[in-house]
């Protein structure tokens, strides 16, 4: 059988097409090699209380559409956020409140989402305090949100350094997904692979406040180390006579201010309608052993949902895959609907939540467009759909007519986010 490249940019160009493609794709009912065995039903998907995968380890085909966080690296480092140098004086000893000035803000977060409320994000820092052996904030937080009065009991005079600090937690996670490789025998199996989702972790331990002199012997590698060093101990200003109260900041402090992270920069609006190279066949993004399957939506403001396929479904139950690249097994493509002519994306302000609806939109070169494809061994169509820019799987809710595709950032644990592509 010719095989056919088609170029699928407009709604026009599916309608053109739909009689060759029908015929083209008759015998095809499966992605990947010849199929010589019928589809796989999914396996029963592991407890959630499971013990953590790790690379290597057998998964089902269930796990296809989840995924499970690691912690590749980690860096632990002393970090003070409130501070202020306090010159106390003989008379002036005794309990005082200090208004210290914010130095660093430290927000958790995780890959995109500063609100920790997805199960992948919270299963992340949770792994990341077992790491680092240190009890780490694991929900949305803030220092800048922390109250910058310090009271303190001044007992000797003296410069002193009145902070508030923490231990920042940072690091690189990595995403585990199911996906088929081949053993050394040839044959096939499902193993956890680091996928390509992968990003960067911020979070901090709970906050100390204190006050500490030039003098004093603290602890190398501590927050009150740390805070001893923006004193500038050797400076003119700390040997100088001085009177009580605040002292002006020192260069420590200003270069540690000036060394604060940039705000991230915007993403770049999107390119305009894009020319996609689609391959041939045409499939279904089936519930295994059910009749339903999704189907994209007329109205814009409508999202993907499931749906029986009839005679009426108007190809809005018909995919193809494009600019469809592979690395190391895993698939990489651009879904487009034959009905609609849209592709399946997520919609940029509601990238970071939980839950979305799947939606298409007109097609463009954007992450947000880009799905990975994680199959199960030859022979098995099924497979889990992986969202690019945000690293969340495809899956819905409950098995029923209309329910909505949505992303959950660890896939659904029930198995309900393993699909069947199959050839139509």
């Amino acid at each position: 059988m010719r095989a056919i490249r088609l170029r699928c940019g407009s709604r026009a160009a599916g309608v053109l097409i739909a009689v060759t493609a029908t015929a083209t794709t008759l015998a095809v009912t499966a992605i990947g090699p010849a199929a010589a065995a019928p589809a796989a039903a999914p396996a029963v998907a592991a407890p959630a209380g499971a013990t953590s995968p790790q690379p290597g380890d057998a998964c089902t085909t269930a796990d296809l559409g989840t995924r499970h966080p690691y912690i590749k690296s980690t860096e632990v480092s002393p970090t003070i956020t409130h501070f202020k140098g306090w010159y106390v004086t003989e008379g002036t000893t005794g309990e005082q409140a200090v208004t210290t000035t914010t130095e660093t803000t430290i927000t958790v977060s995780v890959g995109l989402d500063d609100k920790i409320e997805a199960s992948f994000a919270a299963d992340a820092l949770s792994k990341v305090g077992v790491t680092v052996d240190l009890t780490v904030k694991m929900e949305s937080a803030t220092t800048s949100t922390e109250s910058n009065a310090v009271t303190w009991s001044f007992n000797q005079p003296g410069y002193y350094g009145v902070y508030k600090g923490t231990k920042k937690v940072t690091g690189i996670y990595g995403s585990l997904n199911c996906n088929r490789a081949q053993q050394s025998d040839g044959s096939w199996a499902l193993r956890w692979a680091e996928g390509p989702g992968s990003g960067a972790f911020t979070t901090y331990t709970t906050l100390e406040e204190g006050a500490v002199r030039c003098q004093d012997q603290v602890p190398a590698g501590s927050v009150m180390a740390k805070a001893q060093s923006l004193l500038d101990c050797g400076s003119p200003t700390a040997k100088a006579a001085h009177p009580a109260g605040a002292v002006a900041p020192t260069g420590e402090q200003r270069q540690d201010r000036a060394a604060q992270p940039a705000a991230p920069a915007e993403r770049p609006v999107a390119a305009a309608q894009a020319a996609l190279d689609c391959q041939s066949p045409v499939y279904k993004i089936e519930v295994p052993g059910k009749p339903l399957s999704w189907g994209a939506p007329l109205l814009a403001d409508d999202g993907v949902r499931l749906r029986p396929s009839s005679i009426f479904s108007a190809h809005l139950d018909n995919w193809r895959l494009c600019n469809v690249t592979e690395t190391d097994g895993v698939l990489e493509a651009t879904l487009w609907n034959w009905g609609n002519g849209g592709c399946a994306t997520i919609a940029e302000p509601d990238a970071a939540t939980e839950r979305v609806v799947l939606t298409t939109a007109s097609c463009t070169e954007d992450d947000l467009q880009r799905f990975y494809i994680y199959r199960d061994v030859p022979g098995s169509s099924a497979i889990g759909v992986q969202n690019k820019y945000t690293g969340s799987m495809m899956g819905h809710d409950r098995y029923a007519d209309g329910e909505f595709i949505r992303q959950y950032s660890s896939g659904r644990q029930d198995g309900t986010s393993t699909y069947n592509l199959t050839g139509v």
